[in-house]
């Protein structure tokens, strides 16, 4: 049993308490959309295929994340040289030849159907912390740093933003609390609040003033009647329960799924709103969690998540390099802002967006990249655990502590 554990924990290094997040989440997925498909099957006519091509996913993801966190953090350091430059080529060909899914031509088709934005996050993100770690100074970080960070993240956002509204604002959020952390001046970062409230402002001005017919002529804003319509029927309070039900079916299937459920929930494969919500297995599976698994299932995936970003932070602050704690910090925001979007979605709190709740929503790309996040973070933590090393008069060994201590910066390099 001992030689089991040993072993074990020389497959899976790193932190444990995120390895045991990331497996809960698999487990949670794996439960919920074998439960939450039935539209799918549906259509298939293979009650088992939902669950099998999610098990796959799952499978191939644990694959990713385990190669991922074998890799030493410092070679992380050379991805925005060969994949900016990709995704930015993607983004594009996405944007005038991608594959359009509920009115957003997200997806590009080359042999595998994938989403160009998932990439690009993360590639934005290291970017990000490779900026950061670089132009640190003692006051705080270089004015430059800001300018360089605002670009990278400008021309991705802006090439995303007209399909994928949500996704860029996730990104913008994550890069700005980013940069909040990395101490980039105070003043830059008010001047960008400025801005982008005034850009917010000018746009909800335009929708208001301009009508539809000027709208769709315009071609970057075709998306612009789905954002209002949103928002309107988000806002928009109705007395009639049956004229709700019939215009805004998603989140009134979502209601009712949540105030159906109890403290213990209708337990796992009992959902009744299922076959109501033809996202049941993505953006609302948060609501038939709640339905399934009560109170306690939706505490557990929420607190899954709010340990993912201690846990980043605790392994950041015992980075001896600021590219690795950087790193961390990025895609853990990353994932929790996304997750917290998804949770405020299937309860009703804010408008549609399309998120999938990471790593537990059936899909593909999502569950991969999530999977290749995961793997980033294990691999600073297995570097970072490094510097936990007994001193010389805590170790009569002391070359192996030198060695040991060689090792460890060398890694976080």
């Amino acid at each position: 049993m001992q030689k089991m554990d040993i072993s074990s924990r020389r497959i899976f290094q790193g932190d444990t308490v995120i390895w045991v997040v990331f497996f809960l989440l698999c487990m949670i997925s794996l439960i919920e959309v074998f439960s939450a498909a039935s539209t799918l099957t549906y259509k298939s006519g293979d009650f088992m295929a939902p669950f099998f091509k999610q098990l796959l996913f799952l499978g191939l993801g644990t694959g990713v994340a385990w190669f991922f966190h074998a890799i030493p953090c410092r070679y992380f350091k050379i991805i925005p040289l060969f994949f900016l430059p990709l995704c930015i080529v993607l983004l594009l060909v996405t944007l005038f030849f991608g594959s359009s899914e509920n009115g957003g031509a997200r997806w590009l088709d080359l042999g595998i159907r994938f989403q160009p934005s998932e990439l690009a996050k993360g590639v934005v993100i290291v970017s990000v912390a490779l900026i950061l770690s670089h132009m640190q100074r003692e006051e705080g970080a270089d004015r430059r740093a800001f300018k360089l960070i605002l670009t990278i993240t400008g021309i991705v956002c802006t090439l995303i933003v007209s399909e994928n509204l949500s996704t860029a604002a996730i990104l913008f959020t994550t890069v700005f609390i980013m940069m909040f952390i990395g101490r980039v001046p105070m003043q830059q970062l008010g001047r960008l609040i400025a801005f982008f409230a005034a850009i917010i402002a000018f746009f909800v001005l335009l929708v208001t003033i301009l009508p539809q017919k000027a709208i769709d002529e315009v071609g970057f804003l075709h998306r612009m009647e789905t954002w209002k319509s949103r928002i309107t029927s988000h806002t928009q309070e109705t007395t009639n329960d049956t004229l709700f039900l019939q215009e805004h079916a998603q989140e009134a299937h979502a209601n009712i799924a949540i105030a159906s459920s109890n403290i213990v929930g209708k337990m796992p494969g009992n959902s009744d709103q299922r076959d109501h919500l033809s996202q049941a297995f993505s953006d609302f599976i948060y609501a038939i969690i709640i339905e399934e698994m009560g109170i306690f299932g939706a505490l557990l995936v929420l607190f899954l998540y709010i340990i993912l970003l201690f846990r980043a932070g605790r392994i950041s602050s015992r980075c001896e390099r600021s590219f690795p704690a950087f790193l961390t910090m990025g895609l853990a925001l990353l994932l929790v802002i996304q997750a917290m979007i998804n949770m405020l979605v299937a309860v009703g709190l804010i408008p549609i967006t399309g998120q999938p709740l990471p790593l537990i929503s059936r899909g593909g790309t999502s569950t991969l990249i999530t999977c290749v996040y995961f793997g980033m973070m294990l691999s600073v933590s297995r570097y970072a655990r490094k510097n936990d090393i007994p001193s010389q008069h805590d170790n009569p060994s002391g070359a192996d502590s030198a060695e040991q201590a060689f090792h460890s910066n060398e890694g976080l390099a």
